[in-house]
């Protein structure tokens, strides 16, 4: 009898929580696109059964928002500009709807039960970040096409497509409704924002790894040349290889969307999917193909490195607002890390091409004069303002937290491996990390966290190294780290053939370089060059050459409409090339590092 009544009691209770749910609002969405050619996706939003909602509940309006960033690209980019025709109803009839601020459109709908609204959105830009339509086919970022109601941001929905004509591929990381046709479901806002869709009539390469479906949209408005059978063999590598670093994978599916197009590139991180872009051509040389699979790791990396082992400021985001963080430098810096890093684990690099790929990330840094400027985490923090808004003079001023990060993540695993002896590396911060924040804490880390956590790893303190190379600008002192595996770093320099230090194009100055010839002698960028030594410029390739260091030349200029002559004096080239060379005498113990930091059995 008592079993029975509880039996009752639970089912009563499962039926209340039914209905409820079923009552509740619901969030339904359409997306059209009619005339592809015209670049405009049709948007409508229905909202049902307002008045379940506590905070809607006989409101006289409901405001609508659209994003002005999307995670993963740390710039405002103001998606409501591409917004046009917004219209609203509520219930049967037409409503007033008045846009009160840059991205906000507030609806007057006087507590009616149910609102629609309509826009079109202007999509001509083809980036990993934004959106973008024409009669070939259709591409979107959540955050840059579809509206939200924060106090709805946490409720699921529906989203319809209706593709152009024969278009008949979509493929996104939103999971589909059963038995309704090209309709998909997103648990809350944010997974909207982090479901890129890509529609049209593109080919689906698919494949596993640990029994998780993986599937790579590959879009093209020409035929692709490419093996289908070389290029799965080597994302199956890479992923497989990148699921070794933290040790278990979070997804139980994965979608490639890849842009094959001249002129295009970069790639942006989702919770489960990717929009990588790239060449035609990307498949048809060794180095293309090496320089492709490096974007495909990195992204794939993202799964673990920013989209669940976090900053704590990247999430719960502010759609509204710059999300900032001293922690950039993790996030994308120690990605760019790993990418090298996943590829040498799949065996698609070798240990002297990871190590030119180390030389060269060194090359970056060493070499750019705005990382004496520049602190690593200030340019984290800046990179609203700085990294997506570059300048004539941002190699002066700035330094890239993708670079220096990934150095100081090298640096980092190195320092790990030797203090260890070998036992541990960077992967262990990583899988602490995982196991303390993500998945015990469900929570980002802090900035001083995960300094703690690199030095519970290594059992050392790293005050100084973050001091110096973190928060301040201080030379890096590589030989320390590179002599726990035997390496040594050699910098050349050319120190017979002057070096002007200004980039032209078309005769004018573009760039000026801090510490050269030109900088030091008065040239300006935006400087027309007239006159190198009464010669009329352009001169070829060898305008300076048969002259020598410390020689004095003169330029002569149009500016602003008026010519001036420079006197500048010839110095050589800061630059230096930068190349990892084995020790000699390299210990016992140095080489079993040395095969251990470069995966060598």
């Amino acid at each position: 009898m008592i079993k029975k009544t509880f039996l009752c009691f639970f089912l009563f209770l499962f039926l209340s929580f039914s209905i409820l749910k079923a009552q509740s609002t619901t969030i339904n969405y359409s997306l059209s696109m009619n005339e592809p050619w015209t670049h405009y996706f049709e948007v409508t939003m229905t909202l049902s059964n307002i008045q379940k909602t506590k905070e809607l509940t006989r409101k006289e309006y409901v405001d609508f928002k659209m994003p002005v960033w999307t995670p993963g690209s740390y710039l405002v980019r103001e998606y409501a500009k591409n917004v046009e025709g917004f219209e609203a109803n509520a219930g049967a009839k037409k409503v007033k709807a008045d846009k009160i601020n840059k991205n906000t459109w507030r609806v007057y709908s006087a507590g009616a039960d149910e609102i629609k609204i309509s826009y079109k959105v202007y999509a001509y830009e083809l980036s990993v970040r934004t959106s973008y339509l024409d009669d070939s086919h259709g591409y979107l970022n959540g955050a840059s096409m579809f509206m939200y109601v924060p106090q709805l941001a946490k409720f699921p929905s529906k989203i319809t497509i209706n593709p152009y004509k024969d278009w008949n591929s979509i493929s996104t990381g939103l999971k589909k409704v059963v038995n309704a046709e090209n309709t998909f479901y997103a648990p809350d806002y944010d997974m909207i924002v982090d479901s890129p869709i890509e529609i049209g009539t593109h080919k689906v390469l698919n494949f596993e790894i640990q029994n998780i479906p993986h599937s790579v949209a590959m879009y093209s408005n020409g035929p692709l040349e490419y093996n289908e059978e070389k290029v799965i063999d080597a994302y199956k590598k890479v992923t497989q290889a990148a699921s070794t670093v933290v040790g278990e994978h979070p997804c139980k599916d994965y979608t490639f969307i890849i842009h094959h197009l001249p002129g295009i590139g970069g790639g942006l991180e989702h919770l489960n999917s990717t929009t990588c872009q790239t060449s035609p051509f990307a498949y048809t040389s060794d180095t293309g193909f090496k320089g492709f699979m490096g974007l495909i790791a990195h992204e794939y990396f993202h799964l673990w490195n920013v989209k669940r082992i976090r900053p704590i400021a990247l999430g719960p985001f502010d759609y509204d607002n710059e999300n900032y963080t001293h922690m950039l430098w993790v996030a994308e810096g120690f990605t760019s890390f790993y990418q090298e890093n996943i590829l040498l684990r799949a065996g698609i690099l070798t240990p002297e091409e990871y190590k030119s790929k180390v030389a060269a990330s060194i090359s970056g840094i060493e070499n750019q004069p705005g990382q004496k400027v520049q602190s690593v985490a200030e340019a984290s923090w800046d990179a609203w303002i700085k990294y997506y808004r570059p300048n004539e003079n941002s190699q002066n001023s700035t330094i890239s937290y993708y670079n220096k990060g990934g150095v100081i993540g090298s640096l980092l695993n190195l320092y790990i491996i030797g203090e260890t002896k070998g036992k541990k590396s960077l992967d262990d911060v990583f899988k602490y990390l995982w196991a303390e924040y993500y998945k015990k804490q469900g929570r980002g880390y802090k900035d001083d966290e995960f300094q703690a956590a690199c030095e519970k790893v290594a059992g050392k303190s790293l005050e100084s190294f973050f001091q110096k190379y973190v928060w301040n600008t201080d030379a890096i002192d590589y030989d320390t780290y590179f002599n726990y595996v035997g390496v040594k770093l050699v910098k050349e320099y050319d120190t017979k053939t002057p070096f002007l230090g200004a980039n032209i194009v078309n005769n004018k100055i573009t760039t000026v370089l801090k510490g050269t010839s030109a900088y030091a002698g008065g040239l300006n960028v935006n400087d027309e060059i007239l006159e190198i030594d009464g010669i009329k410029y352009p001169v070829g390739s060898s305008y300076i050459s048969g002259k020598q260091i410390g020689e004095t030349i003169k330029v002569k200029v149009k500016r602003f409409g008026r010519e001036f002559t420079y006197d500048l004096k010839l110095m050589p080239n800061p630059s230096a090339r930068i190349k990892l060379e084995r020790v000699e005498n390299i210990s016992a113990e140095q080489e079993e590092l040395y095969k251990k930091w470069l995966f060598i059995k």
